[in-house]
């Protein structure tokens, strides 16, 4: 463990769980009260120190914490948890780290922060050819990864839309903060209802086919299973729309897909 002159914290060996804490207190507490709290962050890493270092600071600045210990299980995490950005290491013991990279890119624009020893231009070049938006290498200071979190968490927000905040009539959908509400009244949804809405905002007023929400939403290898959508499609009305059985908000394209309206009329009919 080195600390840097401005106060900053970095990680040469994982520290001891005694001092762990105390290290994520110190960081500084500026995530917690911002506007990316409550991010979902999954941390592809087999050295269960370093995950468990991790967890504690990410968890301290009010991040969500997934844990993989393999590129496998990083890449069914990252299908089933949806996250919102990847801290992923590259010496796995299944897999190449940069084999995630690109498994991940086939289907997913999540954002992904290299957290690895090697710091080789040629393996950092690599990296971000294959699809990674960051490169960090270790030993790291904690302050300089959470910054870098929160430029990737920004830039995907406005990178979605050109509005981070997206209005549909009474509804409120804030990309950055991942919070719904309607009427000014907070809407409590899965992570699952969440990406499927999110898919839809972000192409607004326009068809979006089954395959393309499932794709995005469950990843590759789902593309068939429209029994899923019609499952949370439901769930989704219930929780947003004023009346389920004559949706305003959320529309069926028979056979085809769904489509959010943006300026919904209070006489539309399903």
């Amino acid at each position: 463990m080195t600390d840097s002159p401005d106060g900053r914290t970095g990680l040469s060996t994982p520290p001891p769980p005694g001092v762990e804490a105390a290290m994520a207190t110190c960081i500084g507490g500026e995530d917690r009260n911002s506007n990316q709290a409550g991010a979902r962050v999954l941390v592809v890493e087999d050295e269960p120190q370093i995950r468990r270092f991790l967890r504690v600071a990410l968890t301290a600045h009010g991040y969500q914490m997934i844990e993989a210990k393999s590129g496998q299980e990083g890449l069914a995490q990252a299908a089933t948890s949806h996250p919102d950005l990847v801290i992923l290491d590259l010496g796995l013991p299944d897999m190449d780290g940069l084999q995630v990279v690109q498994r991940l890119r086939e289907w997913s624009t999540v954002p992904i922060i290299v957290l690895s020893v090697r710091g080789e231009d040629r393996v950092k070049i690599g990296a971000l050819d294959a699809g990674a938006d960051d490169y960090v290498t270790k030993p790291f200071s904690m302050g300089e990864l959470l910054a870098r979190i929160r430029v990737a968490l920004r830039h995907t927000a406005l990178n979605a839309a050109n509005d981070p905040v997206i209005v549909a009539g009474d509804l409120r959908i804030d990309l950055v903060q991942r919070r719904v509400t309607r009427a000014g009244q907070e809407i409590k949804l899965t992570p699952t209802e969440y990406e499927i809405l999110k898919v839809l905002a972000i192409h607004r007023d326009r068809v979006v086919t089954h395959s393309q929400i499932l794709r995005a939403v469950w990843g590759p290898g789902y593309q068939e299973e429209t029994h899923y959508l019609r499952v949370y499609m439901g769930q989704l009305r219930r929780k947003l729309e004023p009346d389920p059985a004559r949706p305003r908000y959320l529309l069926t394209e028979p056979r085809v897909g769904y489509r959010l309206i943006s300026s919904p009329s209070l006489t539309d009919s399903p």
